[in-house]
């Protein structure tokens, strides 16, 4: 069986780091993606270009992944410039979800129109839709595709750039037209109807071969070892949280989402057995099944129960979820864990927050779910919240300790703390009316997020502090708990004495670095002697910047045996897809 010749894509999804270059950059990144699966530079690409890649190849269109930040990460001698000028398409797109790749998407951008004057760059994410109309003014951006949906839309788009016409009918576009003018049309695409953008993790696969490149579809540097894979449930959310772009507030005030749209039962779930066919990795749901109501999620239940999956399936909840519910998840999943941001011990901060529910709730939760064999309760705090002191992140880590003490040091229940970093997300009600929840923007324009980016330190990064920390309070306290979180968990042997010792010494040694690096910028006399005695310091900031808070590996649920993956229905599905169309 011989492979294809590799086939021209119409467009390329290109995935960048959150700076570019890091590999010639010293900059302590700090705890900033300790608890995600992915590093400092932000390589995870969002769910979106898996949804995105399967329905246009459903349209009878070919798309390509590229995790270009995976591929730098992987192979600090990859050539990025020569990688790009190889690539050929009908348009490129690259994603601005997240803020903190506000500096290398703009940055590729600016590659790829260099070696590709004549093939369109589109736009597309939160922070795109947000920026929008100050990213379309840079030259190397051509579209900006708003809203959350971008799956019809990126299809009209390509549509319209293969007959040079038409642009002003694709919704939800910023572009400009043939004078250079800046036009917005409506953001008319918000569906509530999203069954039909399906993951395509099996179209993913045959692309491998398609194109010839497994590594620059890795979701992640890490993810062969470790095949977590999402499955979202709904595009919208039902939470208020004042720091977050994804709430409730910022889906209807920058994505004009007024409705949230689900998937339906029935597509959730074939989506989690398309997952499980090509891997026994961890499976996470992204979006509460709870949000909906008891019924929406009772029916997903009662679809999983009838052929039950066999991986770790880890349901997100944004409140504490019945007691009796646990009883229903072990019925229907034989391998489950939960996952919850609580943001803070006190009820009133976490009411303040826009999640109103009390410890006892929670503690409800965590109890049944533990006696009904859960795997794991992994439960998140946030440093850098309206009205919460230094005293009151301590606070917190007393409250920890007593949870330890009331679950009688179960290790399956872990508990993690990090700061709300690198920014505060725009489109958020922090973000947008900061007075009132008590924040001092430092940042405002996506030009200012792309050179805060470049700054020496996380802290220097941060576009905000409270009423209640500074920036150099809210470094202090991050540091300050993590140490005191690691010793709790060592007390209460929740985590092995040498991974707490371990933890510590880096705890330790990224905050010596971090005192180094305020010395730099205190005292270099020029940017140029600054640089060059911060590069002398760029292994210990890099290392200062992974697993300090916690050692990564306490977030992973590792699925059962030592094969990850699922051979034969991989290679059924990558050469005997391809093949047939020859």
């Amino acid at each position: 069986m011989s492979l294809l010749p590799a086939t021209r894509p119409d467009v390329i999804l290109l995935h960048a780091p959150s700076v570019y270059d890091f590999r010639k950059e010293a900059i302590v990144y700090g705890p900033v993606s300790d608890l995600v699966p992915s590093t400092p530079v932000f390589e995870m690409y969002p769910i979106g270009f898996s949804t995105m890649a399967a329905y246009l190849t459903a349209q009878g269109k070919k798309v390509r992944v590229i995790n270009l930040a995976v591929r730098m990460l992987n192979n600090p001698r990859f050539d990025v410039e020569h990688f790009l000028a190889g690539l050929d398409a009908t348009l490129f797109g690259i994603d601005l979800h997240w803020l903190p790749h506000a500096h290398g998407s703009v940055e590729v951008a600016g590659l790829l129109k260099k070696l590709h004057p004549r093939t369109p760059i589109v736009f597309g994410g939160f922070s795109s839709t947000f920026f929008h109309e100050e990213l379309i003014l840079y030259p190397q951006v051509d579209y900006v595709l708003r809203g959350d949906s971008a799956e019809k839309p990126l299809l009209a788009l390509l549509n319209a750039v293969e007959k040079n016409d038409g642009f002003a009918a694709v919704p939800n576009l910023t572009w400009k037209d043939a004078s250079g003018s800046v036009r917005a049309n409506p953001v008319s695409h918000v569906p509530l109807l999203i069954d039909e953008y399906e993951h395509g993790y099996e179209q993913m696969t045959r692309s491998v071969v398609r194109y010839r490149d497994l590594a620059s579809i890795e979701p992640f540097a890490d993810w062969m070892q470790y095949p977590i894979m999402p499955v979202m449930v709904v595009r919208g959310c039902n939470c208020e949280c004042v720091f977050c772009g994804g709430s409730k507030y910022a889906f209807k005030g920058t994505m004009q989402r007024q409705m949230n749209a689900y998937r339906s039962p029935e597509a959730l779930v074939k989506d989690m057995r398309s997952v499980a066919k090509l891997s026994r990795g961890p499976i996470f749901l992204i979006g509460d099944v709870y949000q909906p109501g008891p019924d929406y999620a009772q029916e997903v239940l009662r679809l999983l129960e009838e052929k039950p999956l066999h991986n770790t399936i880890i349901l997100e909840f944004f409140y504490p979820p019945p007691p009796d519910f646990s009883e229903k998840v072990a019925q229907a999943l034989p391998h489950h864990a939960y996952e919850m941001s609580m943001e803070t011990h006190d009820p009133a901060i976490r009411a303040r927050v826009g999640k109103g529910y009390s410890n006892e709730e929670l503690e409800e939760s965590i109890e049944a779910a533990l006696r009904y064999h859960a795997e794991r309760f992994d439960l998140y705090y946030i440093i850098g919240l309206p009205e919460q002191t230094p005293e009151s992140v301590a606070a917190t880590m007393e409250y920890s300790d007593y949870l330890y003490s009331r679950f009688k040091g179960d290790p399956r229940l872990r508990l993690f703390i990090s700061p709300l970093a690198p920014f505060l997300d725009p489109g958020s009600r922090g973000f947008m009316q900061p007075e009132e929840w008590g924040y001092r923007l430092l940042r405002h324009t996506l030009e200012d997020h792309r050179h805060a980016l470049l700054e020496p330190s996380w802290k220097y990064t941060l576009n905000y502090e409270t009423e209640w920390m500074t920036r150099d309070q809210l470094v202090d306290a991050t540091y300050q708990a993590a140490l005191d979180l690691n010793r709790i968990k060592r007390k209460w042997k929740v985590i092995p004495e040498t991974e707490a010792a371990a933890t510590e010494e880096r705890i330790r040694r990224a905050i010596a670095v971090m005192e180094r690096v305020d010395h730099v910028v205190e005292t270099a006399k020029s940017p140029e002697e600054r640089r060059q005695l911060l590069l002398a310091l760029k292994t210990e900031a890099d290392q200062a910047s992974i697993s300090t808070v916690c050692d990564k590996s306490e977030l992973e649920w590792r699925g059962r045996g030592l094969l990850k993956f699922r051979p034969l229905h991989i290679l059924r599905t990558a050469f005997g897809s391809v093949t047939s169309r020859r």
